[in-house]
Protein backbone atom coordinates (compact mmCIF):
# COMPACT_ATOMS: atom_id res chain seq x y z
CA UNK A 1 0.00 0.00 0.00
CA UNK A 2 2.76 2.02 1.11
CA UNK A 3 5.11 1.51 -1.48
CA UNK A 4 6.81 4.74 -3.57
CA UNK A 5 5.14 5.37 -6.49
CA UNK A 6 7.18 5.78 -9.65
CA UNK A 7 6.75 8.41 -12.53
CA UNK A 8 8.46 8.02 -15.75
CA UNK A 9 9.15 10.50 -18.36
CA UNK A 10 11.17 10.07 -21.39
CA UNK A 11 13.70 12.45 -22.66
CA UNK A 12 14.35 13.32 -26.18
CA UNK A 13 17.14 15.76 -27.68
CA UNK A 14 14.72 18.63 -28.16
CA UNK A 15 11.04 17.11 -27.66
CA UNK A 16 9.86 16.24 -24.27
CA UNK A 17 7.03 13.94 -23.10
CA UNK A 18 5.37 13.71 -19.59
CA UNK A 19 4.04 10.95 -18.09
CA UNK A 20 1.07 12.31 -15.41
CA UNK A 21 1.27 8.99 -13.45
CA UNK A 22 -2.62 9.78 -12.65
CA UNK A 23 -5.41 7.22 -11.35
CA UNK A 24 -8.49 5.83 -12.56
CA UNK A 25 -11.46 6.93 -10.58
CA UNK A 26 -13.41 4.40 -8.78
CA UNK A 27 -16.29 5.83 -10.53
CA UNK A 28 -17.56 8.07 -13.18
CA UNK A 29 -20.44 10.32 -13.21
CA UNK A 30 -23.10 10.94 -15.85
CA UNK A 31 -25.56 13.92 -16.08
CA UNK A 32 -27.57 15.83 -18.61
CA UNK A 33 -27.51 19.91 -18.31
CA UNK A 34 -30.76 21.73 -18.73
CA UNK A 35 -29.73 21.94 -23.09
CA UNK A 36 -29.84 18.61 -23.38
CA UNK A 37 -25.73 17.84 -23.39
CA UNK A 38 -24.78 14.69 -21.56
CA UNK A 39 -21.51 15.49 -19.63
CA UNK A 40 -18.99 12.73 -17.87
CA UNK A 41 -17.31 13.34 -14.84
CA UNK A 42 -14.85 11.75 -12.16
CA UNK A 43 -16.78 14.41 -9.79
CA UNK A 44 -20.50 14.96 -8.87
CA UNK A 45 -20.91 17.94 -10.41
CA UNK A 46 -21.35 21.21 -8.04
CA UNK A 47 -25.22 21.87 -9.07
CA UNK A 48 -26.28 18.35 -9.72
CA UNK A 49 -29.38 17.91 -11.68
CA UNK A 50 -31.95 16.09 -10.72
CA UNK A 51 -30.78 12.52 -12.17
CA UNK A 52 -27.17 11.75 -11.83
CA UNK A 53 -25.89 8.36 -13.55
CA UNK A 54 -22.94 6.36 -11.48
CA UNK A 55 -20.88 4.45 -13.63
CA UNK A 56 -18.27 1.86 -11.54
CA UNK A 57 -14.73 1.38 -12.81
CA UNK A 58 -11.80 -0.67 -11.67
CA UNK A 59 -10.27 1.81 -9.17
CA UNK A 60 -6.33 1.74 -9.25
CA UNK A 61 -4.32 3.42 -6.39
CA UNK A 62 -4.00 7.33 -6.44
CA UNK A 63 -0.78 8.96 -7.48
CA UNK A 64 0.86 11.38 -4.98
CA UNK A 65 3.01 13.48 -6.92
CA UNK A 66 3.23 14.89 -10.40
CA UNK A 67 6.41 14.70 -12.58
CA UNK A 68 6.48 18.17 -14.99
CA UNK A 69 8.77 19.59 -17.38
CA UNK A 70 9.67 23.38 -18.20
CA UNK A 71 11.73 24.90 -20.43
CA UNK A 72 13.13 27.92 -19.41
CA UNK A 73 16.52 29.47 -21.42
CA UNK A 74 17.86 26.69 -22.97
CA UNK A 75 17.09 24.66 -19.66
CA UNK A 76 14.54 22.20 -18.58
CA UNK A 77 13.26 22.43 -14.82
CA UNK A 78 12.37 19.03 -13.32
CA UNK A 79 9.35 19.63 -10.94
CA UNK A 80 7.91 18.05 -8.56
CA UNK A 81 3.82 18.63 -7.50
CA UNK A 82 2.86 17.43 -4.48
CA UNK A 83 -1.25 16.08 -4.81
CA UNK A 84 -2.05 15.38 -1.23
CA UNK A 85 -2.47 17.85 1.83
CA UNK A 86 0.22 16.92 3.40
CA UNK A 87 4.00 16.50 2.90
CA UNK A 88 6.19 14.25 0.63
CA UNK A 89 9.40 13.52 -0.39
CA UNK A 90 10.62 12.64 -3.98
CA UNK A 91 13.49 11.23 -5.32
CA UNK A 92 14.54 12.10 -8.89
CA UNK A 93 16.72 9.38 -10.84
CA UNK A 94 17.31 8.50 -14.64
CA UNK A 95 15.97 5.40 -15.73
CA UNK A 96 17.82 5.06 -19.17
CA UNK A 97 20.39 6.84 -21.02
CA UNK A 98 22.13 10.16 -19.71
CA UNK A 99 21.32 13.48 -18.15
CA UNK A 100 23.75 16.31 -17.28
CA UNK A 101 21.55 18.54 -14.41
CA UNK A 102 21.86 20.35 -11.32
CA UNK A 103 22.14 18.76 -8.94
CA UNK A 104 23.57 14.94 -10.25
CA UNK A 105 21.10 12.39 -9.90
CA UNK A 106 19.85 11.07 -7.90
CA UNK A 107 18.78 13.76 -6.23
CA UNK A 108 15.50 14.33 -3.27
CA UNK A 109 13.21 17.35 -2.09
CA UNK A 110 10.54 17.63 0.19
CA UNK A 111 7.65 19.06 -1.15
CA UNK A 112 4.75 21.17 0.82
CA UNK A 113 1.09 19.92 1.09
CA UNK A 114 -0.32 20.82 -2.44
CA UNK A 115 3.04 22.74 -3.26
CA UNK A 116 5.87 21.85 -6.19
CA UNK A 117 9.30 21.86 -5.73
CA UNK A 118 11.96 21.87 -8.51
CA UNK A 119 14.07 18.65 -8.13
CA UNK A 120 17.06 19.08 -10.70
CA UNK A 121 17.54 21.41 -13.56
CA UNK A 122 18.49 19.07 -16.87
CA UNK A 123 21.80 21.15 -18.63
CA UNK A 124 21.47 18.70 -21.36
CA UNK A 125 19.46 15.14 -22.45
CA UNK A 126 20.11 12.69 -25.02
CA UNK A 127 17.45 9.97 -24.92
CA UNK A 128 16.90 9.33 -21.41
CA UNK A 129 14.21 8.41 -19.37
CA UNK A 130 13.77 10.07 -15.59
CA UNK A 131 11.80 8.11 -12.66
CA UNK A 132 10.11 9.88 -9.99
CA UNK A 133 9.63 8.13 -6.79
CA UNK A 134 7.37 9.86 -3.99
CA UNK A 135 6.84 8.71 -0.48
CA UNK A 136 4.10 10.59 2.13
CA UNK A 137 5.59 12.32 5.14
CA UNK A 138 8.32 14.91 6.05
CA UNK A 139 12.05 13.21 6.79
CA UNK A 140 12.22 15.62 9.37
CA UNK A 141 9.69 14.58 11.77
CA UNK A 142 10.06 14.18 15.25
CA UNK A 143 7.88 12.24 17.03
CA UNK A 144 6.89 12.89 20.40
CA UNK A 145 5.73 10.61 22.88
CA UNK A 146 1.90 10.03 23.05
CA UNK A 147 -1.33 7.76 24.02
CA UNK A 148 -3.35 6.32 21.70
CA UNK A 149 -7.12 6.40 21.66
CA UNK A 150 -8.38 2.98 20.72
CA UNK A 151 -9.41 3.09 16.96
CA UNK A 152 -12.23 1.43 16.85
CA UNK A 153 -15.76 2.25 18.63
CA UNK A 154 -16.34 -1.45 19.99
CA UNK A 155 -16.48 -2.82 23.66
CA UNK A 156 -14.73 -5.85 23.24
CA UNK A 157 -10.97 -5.09 21.80
CA UNK A 158 -9.03 -8.01 19.98
CA UNK A 159 -5.54 -7.95 18.38
CA UNK A 160 -5.15 -10.22 15.70
CA UNK A 161 -1.99 -9.25 14.71
CA UNK A 162 0.59 -7.22 16.72
CA UNK A 163 3.63 -5.83 16.10
CA UNK A 164 6.30 -7.61 14.02
CA UNK A 165 3.45 -10.30 13.70
CA UNK A 166 4.73 -13.29 11.58
CA UNK A 167 1.96 -12.91 8.53
CA UNK A 168 2.40 -9.33 6.97
CA UNK A 169 3.71 -7.12 9.66
CA UNK A 170 7.85 -8.02 9.37
CA UNK A 171 8.36 -5.47 7.06
CA UNK A 172 9.96 -1.69 8.47
CA UNK A 173 6.40 -0.21 7.17
CA UNK A 174 4.20 -2.54 9.13
CA UNK A 175 6.83 -4.12 12.02
CA UNK A 176 4.43 -2.10 14.51
CA UNK A 177 1.34 -1.95 13.01
CA UNK A 178 -1.60 -3.44 14.69
CA UNK A 179 -4.89 -5.57 13.10
CA UNK A 180 -7.81 -5.18 15.68
CA UNK A 181 -10.25 -7.80 14.76
CA UNK A 182 -13.40 -5.44 13.69
CA UNK A 183 -16.86 -6.65 11.76
CA UNK A 184 -17.76 -4.80 8.64
CA UNK A 185 -19.14 -1.62 9.14
CA UNK A 186 -17.72 -1.11 12.70
CA UNK A 187 -17.29 2.44 13.05
CA UNK A 188 -13.42 3.55 13.05
CA UNK A 189 -12.24 6.88 14.50
CA UNK A 190 -9.07 8.66 15.36
CA UNK A 191 -6.86 7.93 17.35
CA UNK A 192 -4.79 11.34 17.81
CA UNK A 193 -6.39 14.63 16.32
CA UNK A 194 -4.52 15.69 13.17
CA UNK A 195 -5.18 16.42 9.61
CA UNK A 196 -6.72 14.23 7.06
CA UNK A 197 -3.68 14.24 4.53
CA UNK A 198 -4.83 11.34 2.10
CA UNK A 199 -7.74 8.97 1.54
CA UNK A 200 -8.69 5.80 -0.67
CA UNK A 201 -12.45 4.64 -0.74
CA UNK A 202 -13.14 3.42 -4.18
CA UNK A 203 -11.51 0.07 -3.62
CA UNK A 204 -14.31 -3.16 -3.03
CA UNK A 205 -12.51 -6.62 -3.47
CA UNK A 206 -9.97 -8.54 -1.00
CA UNK A 207 -7.43 -11.34 -1.27
CA UNK A 208 -4.44 -12.83 -0.70
CA UNK A 209 -2.96 -12.37 -3.78
CA UNK A 210 -0.19 -9.30 -2.99
CA UNK A 211 0.58 -8.24 -6.53
CA UNK A 212 -3.45 -8.39 -7.09
CA UNK A 213 -4.93 -6.40 -3.51
CA UNK A 214 -1.06 -5.06 -1.77
CA UNK A 215 -2.00 -1.32 -3.23
CA UNK A 216 -5.69 -1.65 -3.24
CA UNK A 217 -7.07 -0.85 0.67
CA UNK A 218 -9.08 1.78 1.30
CA UNK A 219 -7.60 4.20 3.86
CA UNK A 220 -7.22 7.52 5.86
CA UNK A 221 -3.96 8.49 6.59
CA UNK A 222 -3.88 11.35 9.15
CA UNK A 223 -0.64 13.80 9.35
CA UNK A 224 -0.13 14.93 13.13
CA UNK A 225 1.02 17.80 14.77
CA UNK A 226 4.86 16.33 15.52
CA UNK A 227 5.15 14.91 11.23
CA UNK A 228 3.99 11.10 12.12
CA UNK A 229 1.14 9.68 10.43
CA UNK A 230 -1.67 7.17 11.54
CA UNK A 231 -2.60 5.05 8.76
CA UNK A 232 -6.12 3.18 9.22
CA UNK A 233 -6.59 0.60 6.39
CA UNK A 234 -9.22 -2.26 5.21
CA UNK A 235 -11.85 0.32 5.42
CA UNK A 236 -15.23 -0.61 3.68
CA UNK A 237 -16.33 0.33 0.19
CA UNK A 238 -17.26 3.61 0.42
CA UNK A 239 -16.32 3.95 4.23
CA UNK A 240 -14.52 7.05 4.38
CA UNK A 241 -16.48 9.66 6.06
CA UNK A 242 -13.68 12.40 5.72
CA UNK A 243 -12.45 14.67 3.23
CA UNK A 244 -8.49 15.59 2.45
CA UNK A 245 -7.75 18.63 4.48
CA UNK A 246 -9.73 18.20 6.81
CA UNK A 247 -9.35 18.90 10.53
CA UNK A 248 -10.13 15.93 12.30
CA UNK A 249 -10.21 15.33 16.34
CA UNK A 250 -9.18 12.81 18.97
CA UNK A 251 -12.53 10.17 18.54
CA UNK A 252 -13.94 11.46 15.82
CA UNK A 253 -15.82 8.84 13.57
CA UNK A 254 -13.74 8.97 10.47
CA UNK A 255 -14.83 5.97 9.01
CA UNK A 256 -16.11 2.50 8.51
CA UNK A 257 -13.92 -1.00 9.00
CA UNK A 258 -13.79 -3.73 6.08
CA UNK A 259 -12.65 -6.08 4.06
CA UNK A 260 -10.50 -4.48 1.03
CA UNK A 261 -7.02 -4.92 -0.18
CA UNK A 262 -4.47 -7.76 1.04
CA UNK A 263 -6.09 -9.44 4.22
CA UNK A 264 -7.53 -12.47 5.07
CA UNK A 265 -10.53 -10.84 6.24
CA UNK A 266 -12.26 -8.11 7.98
CA UNK A 267 -10.26 -6.33 10.21
CA UNK A 268 -8.33 -2.74 10.84
CA UNK A 269 -4.80 -2.38 10.41
CA UNK A 270 -3.82 0.50 12.25
CA UNK A 271 -0.14 2.05 12.13
CA UNK A 272 1.53 5.20 12.94
CA UNK A 273 4.52 5.99 10.39
CA UNK A 274 7.49 8.45 9.47
CA UNK A 275 9.33 8.95 6.69
CA UNK A 276 12.54 8.38 7.03
CA UNK A 277 14.22 9.89 3.99
CA UNK A 278 12.37 7.96 1.49
CA UNK A 279 12.16 5.01 3.50
CA UNK A 280 8.23 4.49 5.47
CA UNK A 281 8.60 2.80 8.76
CA UNK A 282 6.20 2.14 11.62
CA UNK A 283 7.18 3.07 15.11
CA UNK A 284 5.95 2.13 18.98
CA UNK A 285 3.37 3.51 19.95
CA UNK A 286 1.03 3.68 23.60
CA UNK A 287 -2.33 2.88 23.33
CA UNK A 288 -4.33 3.01 26.79
CA UNK A 289 -5.57 -0.80 27.63
CA UNK A 290 -3.81 -2.71 25.02
CA UNK A 291 -0.94 -4.82 24.76
CA UNK A 292 0.93 -5.28 21.24
CA UNK A 293 3.15 -8.56 21.53
CA UNK A 294 4.39 -9.91 18.70
CA UNK A 295 2.64 -13.62 18.01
Amino acid sequence: MDRPRHLTTALCALAFAVASGGADAGKVYRWTDRNGVTHYGDRMPDAPPAEVSVIPVRAEPSAIARLRLEKQDGRTLVWADNRLDGPIEVLLRIGRGHVASEPELPATATVPPHGSAVVAVLTAAQHAELQLDALPGDPDARPLDTEYLLPLQQSRVRVHQGFAGRFSHADPQNRYAADFAAAIGTPVVAARAGRVMQIESDFDQAGLDRERYGGRANFVRVLHEDGTMALYAHLDINGVHVRVGEQVRAGQRIGLSGNTGFTTGPHLHFAVQVNRGMRLEAISFRMRGVSFESF
